[in-house]
């Protein structure tokens, strides 16, 4: 069966921003326009079709990356809207691995802000050409231009408005397209379906002027025989134009800028003739590598199939759902694949092109595609899928730690069954949520990116699978290491009547940079320990490593070296050098003075000048340190780190404090020493507890 569009029409794109920067109105606005829906949804409203979860209606936020497809100008865009909040930000690096393109949201009041910054980052990890819309422009305090500045300063990219705004805030009416010099109008009475092109006017046309030869400067800078061109002309052609900045788009050397008001309907039809114009289709992207740089694969039909499993998600009636994005070749569904990841093969069962939760049934899946597949059912986020006898294994995707946690029980015991299979299935849609069990303490301990994070999972909990449950305080993910270098060894030995346990180690125990992680080394000489007995000596010292010595938490950034130690012929096992490692570690990190680290936050708060005193008094309470205080329009800005232990309850206390006028975000920084007296304490509440034995 042939295409219905061709793979150089198609556009996988993501909408990535700041929380409220307006990222599902835009998505909303581009189904609307492209015929996808026929009425407008709206966020404050609870009925946008994107934000589709209960929890997503009610608090007006996104927590899922949906994925829709629809067609503009007779390419087929598929587009997925991802969180802005931080605590989703696994689905932000999902989304991103997956995606040929991206448009980068920007509030025209708020500019580049927190989590705006994240996001572009991420995006740069993945080599994502990227267009900036800026949002809002109807807005109060709204300034295009200083948005323009902050991503050129701030982002560090080559920002290049194609458009400019006539006018602002409450004034705001239409733009000006500096490509074909034009000013766009639209009519608000059919909600923005219909524009109108007219002369720029008047007044308008000096500052067009200033700014189309801004463009076709930076145009020119971007190739020799034009630069020749603009130096002898002074001009160049609408076709020339379009043709470098989409070059230059793909390399990432540009980003061209839009503007417009998603919630007043003015500007996001030409954002989408911009997607189309600049953003990369699949086979404008580099052929896809085998992660051991052996094998290649062109993105295109005719070759052999690989794709990528980015995201599960639990449907009530299909149950588990697989997305996947297909990079090479063409399979149907029924067809048998081959899972290089795990090494297994698994049957394709129904594939479904997806609506944010809707779905369209289709026969296969070819290069380029994002579709959801039913009957994967040990697939996991980051597998490969593709023919066995063509196998290939592609660039998995990374996901931070955890770094908050809690304790939950069922409210009762014909509960704890459903309990057990409600966060199973929700770990698995998730790799940043995390269980566990305490045996010592007997409780269930879940692990996400924040408070809000592990707000929603347990509501989730209660919608999706009946389980009430209780939950225990936050607790945040300490970890510990060692501050000195020690040395020591530690025979273990023991008779017991027949057989004994004989092993001897001796063990350096070496402190290293912060992220570092764990290093094993061996400079064991002479075969004093026999070389099937290492393994079991790492072993036993990551097993210490678990659960450290000092306060129960994992250990990190060692260099573990074993430097000697001595075996028995008869009574040396594997069991015994696991317990001499295990030992070993242990004493000795307890002489290596350990410290407890805890992570850190980069916070942003705003809020109105009047507010300002208290905010900041109330940061520094909380450890917290301030490094940048900042005017953005009318409010004032606090940038600091503050340890995420004292952000418990900080929303409340801003809340109160501003008269619920001030917001604030903050990500993971890095993590860092706690205090030693606040240490102490922490050691000894964890012995009191039980959960340091």
């Amino acid at each position: 069966m042939e295409r219905d569009i061709q793979l150089s029409n198609v556009r996988n794109i993501g909408i990535m921003a700041h929380i409220d920067a307006g990222k599902t109105t835009v998505s909303e606005r581009i189904l609307y326009y492209s015929g996808k829906t026929h009425r407008l949804g709206e966020v404050h409203d609870g009925n946008a079709i994107m934000d589709w979860m209960a929890q997503e209606q009610e608090r007006g936020i996104t927590i899922t990356s949906a994925a829709t497809t629809t067609t503009w100008r007779d390419h087929r865009v598929t587009i997925i809207d991802t969180p802005g909040h931080v605590d989703f930000t696994v689905e932000v690096e999902r989304s991103l691995r997956v995606l040929d393109g991206a448009v980068a949201l920007f509030c025209a009041v708020g500019g580049v802000e927190p989590q705006s910054e994240q996001v572009w980052h991420q995006s740069e990890k993945y080599s994502v050409p990227k267009l900036a819309f800026v949002n809002k422009m109807d807005r109060i305090g709204a300034d295009f231009y200083n948005v323009v500045e902050n991503i050129q300063n701030e982002l560090g990219a080559n920002a290049v408005p194609v458009v400019i705004p006539i006018g602002r805030e409450a004034a705001f009416e239409g733009l000006i397209d500096l490509i074909t010099m034009q000013a766009v109008y639209y009519d608000v009475a059919d909600s923005g379906q219909t524009y109108c092109e007219e002369d720029i006017p008047a007044e308008k046309l000096e500052e067009a002027n200033q700014w189309r030869a801004n463009l076709v400067e930076k145009c020119a800078e971007q190739d020799d025989a034009l630069l020749e061109k603009f130096l002898d002309t002074g001009d160049l052609t609408k076709m020339e134009i379009m043709e470098i900045i989409r070059k230059a788009t793909i390399d990432r050397r540009v980003v061209p800028v839009y503007c417009g008001s998603a919630f007043k309907n003015k500007g996001v039809q030409r954002l989408l003739d911009g997607i189309i114009h600049f953003l990369p289709s699949p086979i404008d992207i580099m052929p896809i590598i085998h992660t051991d740089g052996t094998d290649e694969r062109p993105p295109t039909d005719e070759a052999p199939f690989s794709a990528l499993v980015f995201k599960i998600a639990a449907d009530r009636h299909m149950g588990k759902l697989a997305f996947i994005r297909v990079y090479s070749g063409v399979m149907k569904a029924g067809s048998t694949i081959y899972n290089s990841t795990q090494e297994k093969d698994q049957r394709l069962g129904r594939i479904l092109r997806m609506h944010a939760n809707r779905q369209e049934a289709i026969d296969s899946v070819r290069c380029g595609d994002i579709v959801a597949v039913v009957g994967l059912s040990k697939a996991q986020t980051g597998d490969t899928l593709c023919c066995r006898d063509n196998p290939i294994r592609l660039e998995s995707i990374e996901f931070p730690a955890p770094v908050m946690s809690i304790s939950i029980k069922p409210s009762s015991t014909s509960d704890r069954d459903k309990m057990g299979a409600g966060l199973l299935a929700l770990s698995d849609e998730d790799p940043t949520f995390t269980i566990a069990f305490d045996k010592e303490t007997e409780e269930t301990i879940i692990s996400g990116m924040g408070e809000l994070h592990l707000d929603i999972i347990v509501d989730r909990l209660k919608r999706e699978y009946g389980v009430a449950a209780d939950i225990g305080r936050p607790e945040v993910a300490y970890r510990e290491t060692t501050t000195v270098l020690v040395t020591g060894d530690y025979k273990h030995a023991k008779q017991t009547g027949g057989r004994g346990q004989y092993a001897h180690v001796k063990l350096e125990l070496e402190p290293l940079d912060p992220g570092s992680g764990f290093e094993f080394v061996n400079k064991v000489r002479g075969g004093n320990i026999p070389s099937e007995y290492i393994p079991a000596v790492e072993k036993g010292i990551i097993k210490a490593m678990a659960k450290g010595p000092y306060a129960g938490y994992p250990v990190v950034d060692m260099r573990v070296t074993v430097l000697d130690g001595s075996s028995h012929e008869v009574d040396s096992s594997e069991f015994a050098f696991i317990e001499a490692g295990r030992a070993c570690f242990r004493e000795l990190f307890l002489k290596g003075r350990p410290a407890l680290l805890e992570p850190v936050m980069s916070l942003e708060v705003v809020v109105p000048e009047d507010y300002m005193g208290s905010v900041t008094g109330v940061i520094c309470q909380r450890r917290g340190r301030i490094d940048v205080m900042d005017v953005k329009g009318n409010a004032k800005v606090v940038r600091g780190i503050v340890p995420l232990s004292e952000m418990f309850g900080f929303a409340n206390d801003l809340r109160t404090l501003s008269q619920g006028r001030g917001a604030f975000s903050m990500h993971f920084e890095h993590y860092e020493a706690v205090p030693l007296s606040l240490a102490e304490g922490i050691v000894k509440k964890r012995c009191d507890s039980g959960k340091l034995r």
